[in-house]
């Protein structure tokens, strides 16, 4: 028996024949439907097929949350082509690398995002250059891209093995990983997730996260789609506007990170809000803390807690709300069809309950590998398929996990990944700053802070001012430190690595 296709544009396609006229994607205040959104998909897929676009190019999106986001990654979908979703946090040189590693052939840009663009275009391999919204000079509109051409009659077949995502992650190296994400990936992820989770054909879920990050995208969002319910979509997150389109599209789902929560729970209005419909909201990006669980329970809107990453699809965790408040703190149980366990630094593993080791992961939602790095890739997935994902936890005597440190030394500020290498070799070529070294260090707002501690050239001075101003150009604004200091010298091991616990404890912990 063949395998069934179950690539990304396939069961959009599925989806839309048997429901064309449930509402699938509303977005300040219109309406789509899955047959209207199916056929601007297969009319952009027509239109990049005219373009050159083929089986296995790459196509970028930067821009805010916005329905040509889903066009661009399905359309590029039904030919057999890669999705590439730019963080349109970063800055030119930043995009400049991604899209060079990606090679990507055709771009799609909003307005907001075109002159950034633009500033690094004459480096760039793309060979179109779509905008999202209006015309601009060189950059047709999507409208005007697909004007009088008919929609594609028949996707190309598409093996589950075939990469559908490339999802870019800070590497500790200081360079983005394209995390390559299969349609199988996609698939599995959403398929255990409608297992783990109640999802229903009725639910409307409110998005908010951008969608270039897989939690925006991939937590509630495609499986919404997958089941045939209605997606409320916010160009970004607004609290006020989370609060009234909660009520007013009477939303029955929705993803935050807890810097968002926190948010929403500061608004004059929470107090009085109608969360009436609102049957759960799932979280991740970090921990959610618990006044802020007490705080959304007596509003009786449970608080959903999950553990992923972007090579994962995000799936690897989740605590379901019956257990939010007796298990607190914890990550929650494995999903369906997914291998939790815990290694030591020999790679064997720890079967204690509350013994720490490093978490690894294995199953049908794990990705490919990194884009044209097979080292890392060779590094993060071992010979027997366990995924590293670089987080130090354990597991209690029930099961369930509780994430307690970072292997890799990564920094979660308002849900965003940053690494500290990256922003490190940044800072490095700083002409006051002979070497620094960077940490996280605990946040209300955002949950974790960029930290920066650096031993300055002799002679000179820097003020964190300075250097988030001289950092702005080279780094995204969450990536910028919100606190240095200086020290005579970094505290180093015989073998030369910096003791980031030391500083921890004597800049971080004493705090």
């Amino acid at each position: 028996m063949t395998a069934p296709d179950i690539s990304l544009g396939n069961w959009f396609t599925q989806r839309s024949r048997r429901t064309p006229n449930r509402r699938a994607l509303t977005f300040e205040g219109k309406t789509a439907t899955y047959g209207e959104m199916q056929d601007r998909f297969d009319r952009l897929a027509a239109a990049l097929r005219r373009g050159g676009v083929c089986r296995g190019d790459r196509v970028a999106f930067i821009g805010f949350n916005q329905p040509a986001f889903f066009e661009t990654m399905f359309a590029a979908a039904r030919l057999g082509a890669i999705f590439v979703p730019l963080n349109f946090r970063l800055t030119g040189p930043e995009l400049d690398y991604i899209i060079n590693d990606a090679g990507v052939h055709t771009i799609v840009a909003d307005s907001a995002h075109r002159g950034v663009i633009e500033g690094i275009r004459v480096r760039l391999p793309c060979k179109q250059y779509l905008s999202a919204d209006a015309d601009a000079e060189g950059w047709p509109s999507l409208d005007m891209y697909t004007s009088g051409v008919a929609p594609l009659e028949a996707g190309e077949p598409i093996g589950p093995g075939e990469v559908a995502v490339i999802m870019y992650t800070s590497g500790t190296t200081g360079r983005p990983k394209g995390a390559m994400l299969t349609h199988d990936n996609i698939w599995w992820n959403n398929s255990m997730a409608l297992l783990t989770v109640d999802t229903y054909e009725n639910d409307v879920t409110l998005v908010v996260a951008p969608l270039f990050h897989i939690g925006g995208l991939n937590v509630t969002t495609l499986a919404a789609f997958q089941k045939g319910a209605e997606v409320v979509l916010h160009r970004g997150f607004d609290p006020a506007r989370w609060i009234e389109d909660v009520a007013k599209y009477k939303v029955t789902t929705a993803f935050a990170v807890p810097a968002m929560l926190l948010a929403v729970s500061q608004n004059p209005v929470f107090e009085s809000a109608d969360f009436a419909s609102l049957r759960m909201v799932m979280c991740g990006g970090a921990p959610v803390p618990e006044p802020l669980l007490h705080l959304y329970g007596e509003r009786g809107v449970p608080v959903n807690q999950g553990y992923g990453l972007t090579e994962t699809a995000p799936m690897v965790t989740f605590l379901t709300s019956e257990w939010s408040t007796k298990k607190l703190g914890s990550a929650g149980k494995a999903g369906f069809f997914i291998d939790v366990a815990l290694v030591d630094a020999e790679g064997k593993f720890v079967t204690t309950p509350g013994a720490r080791g490093e978490v690894v992961c294995r199953g049908p939602n794990i990705m490919k590998g990194y884009w044209n790095k097979p080292e890392a890739t060779a590094a993060a997935i071992d010979a027997a398929g366990w995924f590293h994902t670089g987080d130090v936890g354990y597991l209690d005597e029930d099961g369930f996990l509780y994430i307690c440190d970072r292997v890799k030394d990564m920094i979660i500020s308002g849900g965003e990944n940053v690494y500290p290498a990256e922003v490190e070799a940044v800072l490095y070529a700083h002409p006051a700053i002979a070497e620094v070294a960077v940490v996280g260090q605990p946040d209300e707002k955002w949950g974790e802070a960029v930290f920066a501690i650096a031993a300055l050239k002799p002679g000179s001075s820097l003020t964190l001012e300075e250097l988030r101003a001289w950092g702005t150009e080279r780094l995204a604004r969450y990536k910028l430190p919100s606190r240095f200091e200086t020290i005579e010298a970094l505290p180093r091991n015989p073998a030369g690595k910096v003791l980031k616990f030391e500083l921890r404890a004597r800049f971080v912990s004493g705090k």
